[in-house]
């Protein structure tokens, strides 16, 4: 058990039976009130953000998360297949927790599968991924006032707004935490 003021973003901890990360924390000491704590933090069981209000000396159970390299296999319809490179062996996870990170999975590649003793609770995905545009209008000319950006759609579907010089075919870097263009990938 910790203080919850020590807690820091991306650590794990148990909290009313439920199993959450930390995303961000902010402290609020007034001078004739008890600090104040607000953790911004992510349900792992059910995939909810959520802000959980403390005050400052409450405690917190810190929990190990438990990672594991496993191969992205395919979507079934109702869940994300995936397989351990070691043993062959494959488990699903719920399409439902995944809606997020769905966005940024192609067949055969590697993530983290996270693990709460054997419970799973989600994969842990890079910052960026690099993912192929299969459609983008094209650009116009003249349009360029502010920075200026277009719709495009990448291999796994999902939609991402990406500068006017982007085109079909190309390697572009979206960040993971918000679906942002980050960049392309070089040749």
């Amino acid at each position: 058990m910790i203080n919850i003021t020590e807690l820091r973003p991306g650590n794990a901890f148990e909290y009313e039976g439920n199993v959450y990360t930390c995303i961000d924390i902010a402290l609020n000491k007034t001078a004739m009130a008890k600090m104040k704590v607000k953790v911004k933090s992510k349900n792992l069981r059910t995939g909810a953000v959520l802000e959980l209000s403390f005050i400052g000396g409450d405690k917190v159970e810190v929990i190990h998360l438990d990672k594991k390299k496993m191969q992205y296999l395919y979507d079934s319809g109702d869940a994300l297949v995936f397989m351990d490179q070691n043993t062959y062996e494959q488990i699903e996870i719920a399409k439902e927790r995944m809606k997020w990170e769905s966005n940024f999975l192609k067949g055969n590649e590697e993530v983290q599968v996270v693990f709460y003793g054997e419970e799973i609770m989600g994969i842990s995905l890079p910052t960026t991924v690099a993912l192929t545009v299969t459609e983008c209008e094209p650009a116009v000319r003249g349009d360029t006032v502010n920075k200026a950006m277009k719709e495009a759609v990448t291999e796994t579907g999902f939609k991402v707004r990406v500068p006017l010089f982007i085109s079909e075919g190309e390697v572009v870097l979206v960040r993971t935490d918000n679906g942002e263009y980050d960049g392309r990938q070089q040749k």
